[in-house]
């Protein structure tokens, strides 16, 4: 399966401006949170980030994920919160516990390598850096 092109979100802005190029582009795209973003940020901010941006770019396709980092109790409240996808780091026992819950709950958890992803940190024009991105993308297939 191949990766869906993503951007590495920090705020609400960010994610507006990766949405406009995915409904620009045309492609699924997935918004994630930085690194241990659930920690610092929380399941709360991460999901009204999301719905904002959602109801920004409705014709947008994409799938969210926030990182819970190695916390399953991040991890779980996440879940509770509502969020469709995690990404969690803790031992594989505990990741399998965790995605157990998170299928009965709806929510999905993403495992492996991190792909390549647009951290749109320092970009100062985040919707041009994302459609931008997403253009060298396509070309290099």
């Amino acid at each position: 399966m191949q990766e869906l092109p993503t951007f590495i979100i920090h705020n609400l802005g960010h994610a507006r401006a990766a949405l406009s190029a995915a409904a620009r582009s045309g492609v699924k795209v997935r918004l994630q949170s930085s690194a241990g973003a659930a920690g610092f940020a929380g399941a709360a901010w991460f999901a009204e980030v999301v719905a904002l941006a959602r109801a920004a770019q409705p014709d947008a396709v994409f799938e969210a994920v926030l990182d819970c980092g190695r916390e399953a109790g991040l991890a779980l409240a996440a879940i509770r919160t509502g969020i469709e996808a995690i990404r969690l780091t803790a031992p594989a026992k505990t990741r399998a516990r965790i995605e157990t819950i998170a299928a009965a709950a709806g929510c999905r958890l993403v495992t492996g390598r991190r792909g390549p992803a647009l951290d749109l940190l320092d970009a100062p024009d985040p919707e041009r850096s994302a459609v931008l991105w997403l253009a060298e993308r396509r070309k290099s297939r």
